[in-house]
Formats: structure tokens, C-alpha cells, sequence
């Protein structure tokens, strides 16, 4: 990526990050910024091909349809609906993102033509065997961490913040985490994953960003490296449309049977 010049917007845009005091006041203020720069994309549906590999690189490729609704005063919505391979076929995964207290997740399985619902304790389980956690697959809301600024550091001569985020969830699978935030964008392109033990897990890598409705931009590649195990999952999306007339009856846990 190239670096471009900050416009005076931009600098602007800055200066809660910059004005503000300790390390924890810093790091909250550019997650509340990053925020703040991805409101009011109001609904979005993507094509997503998901690439599992094992250790010795063996891989398997699922497709899947993704759906998300923004909820003002919460988290977002969303729905992955798998169309292939035939064994995962009709599967439906449906997440209630939450500010203030755990996500909400469900799972259909046609072949047992019954929802199961995730526990709360089991968050930190594979989504469909993929190295992203369920806890991964819901919208990133502000409240869901403390933060604390930790440096300025380029990543392929992209300028950073590096912020450590520790999850409010005593379920959480991480003790902590540590993103790397582009700094004129506000994009995480990277995050370390911890696991309880304080022990380096998994690293995600976003990449290939585009830019939608002249303000949303979106990652069309997600690479996440599990450093334990040895696997690793791709997620490729394409598609992108906005603003296609979602509703929340769309996400609700009877909408989770009738996916087609």
C-alpha cells in the first residue's frame, strides 16, 4: 500500500488519538475513531470462499454467502450461509453482536434440521472448523475491550498505531490482543491473537482493501495463522453490495431455517 500525505481532515481526524494523555485514554480514542469512520453502512451482503489448510498445507475450500445489519445503539447482525461443499451445504451460522454483554450466536444444521445454539462458554471453539474462533465472526464493538496505546510502527512502510486490547469477556478464549491500525484510515491490517496463557495463538493479516459508497472500506482478503497447531484459514470475499434493504426479521433464529 502507498503511503499518502494526511490532508488537513485527516490530521484533524487525528487529534482525539493525539491530544489524549495516558496510553489507555490514547488507545481507546482510536478504537472509538475507528469506529465512528465505519457508521452508517446500514446493511451489506459479500460472497466469501473460505480455504481451510492443515499443517501439511492440505486444503479445502468452503462457500459461503455472508449478510450484515447494523444496529444503532449494538453490535451488528449477521448471517454466513453455506452453499458449498454438499456436507456443509444449508448450514447457517447467525451472530447477535452486543456492546455491553456476551454475543449471541446460533447454528443451523440441516442435517439434524434443528438450531443449535453457542454457548457463551464455547466462544472460543473453531467456527466450522476454520481457525477463526466464534468470538472472531462478530462485529469488533468498542466496549467489547479496554485498549492501551502501545507505539507508532509501519507495517511495509504504512504507518501504524500498535494497540493491545484486553476482551471484557471473562469467556474470551484471548487474554489479550494486538492490532496494528493503519494510521490514515484507521484499518486494522494486523492483529496477535494471545491465548490465556499469555502465549502468542494466531496472527490475522487483512489486505486488498476497497473502498465502498466513498467511505467503507472492506478487506477482500483475511489470513488467519494458527502458530500452535499449524493450520491456517483464507477468507476471500467478493460481491460487496450496500445499503440492499436488510431487515431485521431477516436475522431473527426462525429466519435461520429458510435460507435458500
Amino acid at each position: 500500500m502507498l503511503l499518502r500525505t494526511l490532508s488537513l481532515g485527516a490530521m484533524l481526524a487525528l487529534a482525539p488519538a493525539l491530544l489524549a494523555q495516558t496510553p489507555e485514554e490514547r488507545g481507546l480514542a482510536i478504537a472509538v475513531e475507528g469506529d465512528a469512520r465505519d457508521q452508517g453502512y446500514v446493511d451489506s451482503t459479500a460472497n466469501m470462499k473460505m480455504i481451510l489448510r492443515n499443517r501439511a498445507g492440505k486444503e479445502s475450500v468452503r462457500n459461503v454467502r455472508i449478510k450484515s445489519l447494523e444496529v444503532e445503539g449494538d453490535g451488528d447482525k449477521s448471517l454466513s450461509i453455506f452453499d458449498e461443499p454438499a456436507d456443509v451445504k444449508g448450514t447457517t451460522s447467525l451472530t447477535w453482536s452486543h456492546s455491553d454483554k456476551p454475543d449471541e450466536q446460533w447454528l443451523y444444521l440441516p442435517a439434524l434440521k434443528r438450531v443449535k445454539r453457542i454457548s457463551s462458554k464455547n466462544k472460543s471453539g473453531p467456527f466450522m472448523g476454520s481457525e477463526f474462533a466464534f468470538e472472531d465472526i462478530g462485529s469488533q464493538e468498542v466496549d467489547k475491550y479496554t485498549y492501551k496505546y502501545l507505539r507508532d510502527e509501519e507495517i511495509n512502510s504504512v504507518p501504524t498505531f500498535v494497540v493491545e486490547r484486553y476482551p471484557t469477556d471473562k469467556n474470551s478464549g484471548y487474554k489479550k490482543q494486538v492490532v496494528w491500525i493503519e494510521q490514515d484510515r484507521y484499518l486494522a491490517l494486523k492483529i496477535e491473537f494471545y491465548d490465556r496463557k499469555d502465549s502468542l495463538l494466531k496472527t490475522l493479516e487483512a489486505s486488498d482493501f476497497t473502498q465502498y459508497l466513498d467511505k467503507f472500506w472492506r478487506a477482500a482478503k483475511l489470513e488467519m495463522t494458527n502458530h500452535q497447531s499449524g493450520k491456517s484459514t483464507t477468507l476471500e470475499f467478493s460481491g460487496y453490495q450496500f445499503q440492499t434493504g436488510l431487515k431485521s426479521s431477516d436475522f431473527s433464529k426462525n429466519a435461520l431455517k429458510k435460507q435458500k
